[in-house]
């Protein structure tokens, strides 16, 4: 299981760059006005500079592409599935929530904190309903063929 968690850490860092860059470009195009919006302005105040603004971005981005498949190891334990949903989201959200906070993609407010808390936890449960779907549906496919059988 450690070997497996480190892999999927390993591999999830780029699949987080990789992403932040895609949610970058999401943003530029909605609420950019024709130009890419690297980051957030308050942020790249807060750093000191553009550049370490968006290096620093890239990097957290990356660490919450390593939580995120890091934390898909849950998934894969002897837990029900209360726990393991309990668990992974505490995972997300305890990687994601700080980031946004920092990089400025939430309003530094309790308001703006609930609200980016809501969405997150909305987007969870969609995915995690449409993922649950799906592996009912294998498992009853799988089960047809075994009775084939």
């Amino acid at each position: 299981m450690k070997r497996k968690l480190i892999l999927r850490v390993v591999w999830g860092f780029p699949m987080g760059i990789a992403i932040g860059q895609c949610m970058s470009l999401l943003a530029s195009a909605m609420l950019g006005q024709g130009t890419f919006v690297v980051c957030m302005p308050a942020f790249a105040e807060m750093v000191g500079s553009e550049l370490g603004a968006v290096a620093l971005q890239t990097f957290l981005c990356g660490l919450l592409g390593a939580a995120g498949a890091g934390g898909s190891v849950v998934w894969e334990t002897d837990w029900g599935i209360l726990r393991q949903t309990g668990t992974n989201f505490l995972i997300l959200a305890g990687a994601m929530l700080p980031i946004a906070y920092v990089t400025g993609w939430m309003e530094h407010s309790l308001v703006g904190f609930l609200k980016y808390l809501l969405v997150f936890t909305l987007i969870f449960i969609v995915i995690w309903v449409l993922q649950y779907f799906a592996w009912k549906r294998r498992i009853r496919k799988l089960n047809e063929r075994m009775k084939q059988m």
